[in-house]
């Protein structure tokens, strides 16, 4: 029997993500900072064709399957797409077998089903954050995302 952790036995983490694309569609980037105490993990990745929503998911989806064990994570992002999907609109999303109000295929389903089984495993404060206002992880994130963009462009 296994027993449940408190949850302030978790360790914290706070993440800030962000996602570029130029064009929408074009060549995509996605970045993240995440921060437990004096700790902090840049991460960033990219993909040639994709839309601005897909990399706020991945940048999200990537970020929490770097964690390791469970955690109480505070996560940060500019995307009310990314944020409010995630804690409002799912679970409709799961009650009508990924369809939206109005029957239409949820887009980005997979990544949004990989991201819902990722939130499973930590204790998670979903927060917004108003893009490129000066707020120092968001600005971080977003110059991953774009830095990703440029290697991508780059051949890197």
């Amino acid at each position: 029997m296994t027993e449940e952790r408190e949850v302030g036995d978790l360790p914290e983490v706070t993440i800030y993500t962000d996602g570029a694309c130029r064009g929408n569609p074009g060549p995509g980037g996605w970045g993240a900072l995440l921060v437990s105490g004096r700790h902090q993990k840049p991460l960033k990745g990219h993909e040639a064709r994709t839309t601005n929503n897909r990399m706020e998911l991945m940048a999200a989806l990537m970020s929490l399957r770097e964690l390791k064990r469970p955690c109480r994570v505070a996560l940060w992002t500019d995307s009310e797409y990314l944020r409010r999907g995630i804690t409002e609109w799912i679970h409709g999303w799961l009650q009508r077998d990924w369809r939206t109000a109005s029957r239409k295929s949820v887009k980005n389903a997979e990544l949004w089903r990989e991201l819902y089984e990722e939130t499973h495993r930590h204790r998670i404060v979903w927060h917004w954050v108003k893009g490129h206002s000066g707020h120092p992880g968001n600005e971080r994130a977003d110059k991953l995302a774009n830095e990703a963009i440029d290697e991508l462009l780059a051949g890197a």
